[in-house]
């Protein structure tokens, strides 16, 4: 799980080209001096803590500290519904307050505070001792005198406190260990307190869009631990600050950034390298953060001027805004150049540019340079997915490239890469002219994201068709050898055939009168039927002949007659 996350963490902090020319323009907007943002809100992270601590007898023991960037404080409080209670009160500014306590409630000052309260009927539960004033030594001091703390808080300019009917205790720990919180989290204590200053304004937003927000805390301004809650679930997020700034995303799993300063993401502690930002004046910000995006607009612009070591901001999804977005003042700037771009070559060498009315015969091999405009310091490379030629015409047809990647060296190609590819599948399209349209990653640190599509026109010529070449026999000692083996092979099957005929048929002794094949004496290829030779005289000299016409049958005497 911790890898995963990781990876997509860092996926989503690399800076895609998503898109090969931009509109003409870029919307900036001027910012005023506003009592808050409906996108964003901002809440101070000073020190605290919460315990499950609770005395014997059930009374829960709480520590406030009030402070200003004013001499004096002046509120309202009301512990007048809260549950038993000791609460230690302290403030290194003068502090008025009108309060309302209940008789189980008691108020513990210091000896020379100067914390005035006015309105209280129980005078008798207002007690002042000497304790320290710091918080360490604050909450050493609330141990040992009443067995342990429930809760400390901090609020800076508070005006009015209130202490809810509930218990203020928290399951878990009772020990008091002092970080910095968001006291708003504490159910038991709601405030009001003067917000810290800042300026924002805001852009018209257009449906589909994203939200993305531009956070900037002027140089000027002292350093800060910012941590973010963004509660949207596409959002992207520009952040700039002083050197030393650093910024802790709480759940960043859906969100897009970029900053200047160090970012992490507990628990695994994940901190990208941070970019180089040119000025903190709001305009060259809200610039710099569109063009390092590649985009033409933004949600809101925020510049914040901490008064505390920490803070706490919180970016709002779209539906709690609602329509409470108002539109502020909009400027247009120049537009970017185009992220991605790519140059063809005749040559290997990448020399032989290949102009866009170049014609290319369809049998040559191309070469091919995709780049990025650089972003700052941040090094990306690319990764060319895969390329395919669409053709024009009327019958609009796709072949894909089989491409090969050339190699390059950093120096040589410090924000491009290098392929080639055959246009020898081209041959089969009907139309001569078509764009060559390449799909390319962008990648940070071997971590890739989609980064768009980039086109180049191609004007195709098919070669000149060759005449056919007769077919040339080449005999070799293989084919000669081969060639008498199997006319010796026919002769012996000949000399079989006509040795088996022989066999089966005999040899003639005379002439066959009855053949009409041939006359000739022993000629084995007659198909008439042999017939013995008769001693018998012709009827002209035996007139009994008649009466043994067809005997075969004759004696050893008339057969040597």
């Amino acid at each position: 799980m911790e890898g995963h996350t990781a990876r997509l963490v860092l996926l989503l902090w690399v800076v895609t080209a998503a898109a090969a020319s931009f509109p003409a323009s870029l919307q900036t907007c001027n910012p005023k001096a506003a009592a808050e943002n409906p996108w964003i809100s901002t809440r101070r992270m000073l020190i605290g803590c919460w315990t499950s601590f609770v005395q014997d007898n059930a009374v829960e023991v709480h520590i406030l500290k009030m402070i200003s960037n004013m001499d004096s404080i002046i509120l309202e409080l009301n512990i007048e519904s809260a549950q038993p209670t000791i609460l230690i009160l302290t403030s290194p500014a003068n502090c008025y307050s009108t309060h309302k306590l209940n008789d189980k409630v008691h108020v513990y000052l210091h000896t020379n505070s100067t914390i005035n309260l006015y309105g209280n009927e129980h005078h008798g539960n207002i007690h002042k001792e000497t304790f320290p004033t710091a918080e360490e030594d604050l909450v050493e001091w609330a141990k040992q005198r009443f067995g342990g703390v429930t809760s400390f808080t901090t609020i800076r300019n508070p005006q009015v406190v209130t202490w809810m009917a509930s218990n203020g205790n928290k399951p878990g720990s009772p020990e008091c260990t002092l970080r910095h919180e968001d006291a708003s989290e504490k159910h038991f204590i709601k405030f009001t307190s003067t917000p810290s200053p800042f300026k924002s304004c805001l852009l018209p937003q257009q449906t589909g869009r994203d939200e993305f927000h531009i956070i900037n805390i002027p140089e000027s301004a002292g350093v800060c631990n910012v941590s973010l809650r963004v509660e949207g679930q596409k959002t992207r997020v520009f952040l700039r600050g002083p050197q030393g700034t650093r910024w802790t995303f709480l759940n960043s799993l859906h969100t897009q950034f970029m900053s200047n300063n160090d970012v992490t993401f507990p628990p695994f502690g994940i901190s990208p390298e941070p970019v180089t930002l040119a000025a903190d004046a709001a305009d060259m910000v809200q610039r710099e953060a569109l063009g390092f995006f590649q985009d033409t607009a933004f949600t809101s612009y925020t510049e914040l001027r901490p008064e505390d070591p920490a803070l706490l901001l919180v970016l709002r999804a779209r539906d709690e805004v609602g329509g409470a977005a108002t539109v502020g003042p909009v400027t247009t700037a120049p537009s970017q150049p185009m992220p991605l771009m790519m140059q063809l070559y005749t040559s290997p060498d990448y020399r032989s540019l290949l102009d866009s009315n170049f014609k290319v015969q369809s049998d040559r091999r191309i070469y091919a340079e995709i780049s990025h405009a650089a972003c700052g310091d941040v090094t990306l490379t690319l990764k060319v997915m895969g390329c395919t030629v669409h053709s024009k015409g009327s019958c609009s047809e796709a072949k894909e490239l089989p491409i090969m990647m050339e190699a390059c060296s950093l120096a040589a190609c410090p924000n491009s890469t290098r392929l080639s590819f055959s246009l020898d599948q081209l041959q089969e399209l009907t139309s001569t002219s078509g764009d060559l349209e390449c799909s390319v990653s962008v990648c940070f640190k071997e971590k890739c994201a989609y980064g768009g599509q980039v086109r180049r026109n191609l004007e195709l010529t098919q070669p000149c068709p060759q005449p056919p070449t007769p077919p040339c026999f080449d005999f070799g000692l293989p084919g000669v050898l081969g060639i008498a083996f199997g006319g010796f092979l026919i002769g012996v099957l000949l000399v079989g055939a006509l040795w088996f005929i022989k066999i089966k048929t005999g040899s003639p002794t005379g002439l066959d009168i009855s053949s009409a094949a041939a006359n000739l004496s022993g000629c084995p290829f007659s198909g008439a039927k042999r017939q013995p030779v008769s001693s018998n005289p012709a009827p002209s000299e035996n007139s009994s002949a008649n009466g043994s016409f067809g005997s075969t049958q004759s004696t050893p005497t008339s057969s040597m007659a």
